[in-house]
């Protein structure tokens, strides 16, 4: 019962991280109509933000994180407003292969940057366990988890509770009338993308210290972030952060009871199952961003 419960632990301390960044995915994919395979590079984007900030500059680990979200967020409004604002109107294939082709980019820069020698970020966590009874985990991974939940929480208000929000749940539903309603569409597109881009920076500020800093890491992240959008439902806010916590429940299950070898291709079997009862995703809304 208690390797049981340990499990359960690992799964939803690691499931805060897997909800940012397929809610970051569900709001670009939903509001855009953007396929993003720049995802997982901008998930290491962060983690390498991290890394260069606390180890070599020196930065508070706290204010690093920060400023690795909002490197994040500018890199995110950058690729929009250079590579897919000239593509407005373009049919979707197209903008696939641009993507496709900055995610190249950026992992190849990131290769050529920091080599493919994985780095580790230090914390400021005391190294003992936090020890409740039989059950035991890092610090630094309860921190994770605290800083996930401020984040989803917070992203969820501005959906919901700001103009911002408002206008972008609106380009979701109905852009051409939200566009005659005075709503500035290339905006709120370059707004959204940053907003993705920060989330999935974040993602990889927080769990860079936790593992370690590489260059393919994004890959892996950004295969984890399609599940979780077609888990979840495309343009749900909550059916990505619970489709988050299910993903890594499932797997911290299978890992813990099957075979840990076998970790990631349980979350992708649990997508095949629900897709073939619930093509849409468990959670999907066909109104809203929220």
């Amino acid at each position: 019962m208690g390797e049981l419960v340990q499990h359960l632990l690992n799964a939803t301390i690691l499931g805060g991280t897997y909800a940012l960044l397929g809610i970051g995915l569900t709001l670009i994919f939903g509001i855009m109509r953007v396929v993003n395979f720049t995802h997982g590079e901008l998930y290491a984007f962060g983690a390498y933000c991290m890394y260069a900030l606390a180890m070599l500059l020196g930065v508070n680990f706290f204010v690093a994180l920060v400023l690795a979200m909002i490197l994040g967020a500018a890199l995110g409004a950058v690729l929009e407003i250079v590579l897919l604002s000239r593509l407005r109107g373009a049919d979707i294939d197209t903008t696939m292969l641009v993507m496709i082709g900055a995610w190249i980019v950026m992992q190849n820069t990131e290769q050529l940057v920091w080599s493919g020698v994985a780095l580790s970020i230090a914390n400021p966590f005391p190294a003992d366990p936090l020890v409740m009874g039989p059950l035991s985990v890092s610090w630094n991974r309860v921190f994770v988890f605290a800083a996930a939940l401020l984040l989803i929480a917070g992203t969820y208000h501005l959906v919901n509770r700001t103009r911002l929000g408002k206008a972008m749940r609106a380009t979701f539903q109905d852009r051409d009338t939200a566009a005659l309603m005075g709503i500035r569409i290339d905006r709120i597109h370059t707004a959204t993308f940053a907003l993705g881009s920060s989330l999935a920076a974040a993602a990889g500020a927080l769990l860079g210290p936790v593992f370690v800093v590489a260059p393919t890491m994004g890959d892996l992240a950004a295969s984890k972030a399609f599940a979780i959008v077609i888990l979840g439902g495309l343009g749900s806010v909550t059916g990505a952060t619970l489709g988050g916590f299910i993903l890594a429940f499932v797997e911290e299950i299978g890992a813990g009871y099957i075979s840990s070898g076998y970790r990631d291709a349980m979350g992708f079997l649990l997508i095949i199952l629900i897709l073939l009862v619930r093509p849409t995703g468990l959670f999907a809304q066909k109104e809203r961003i929220g």
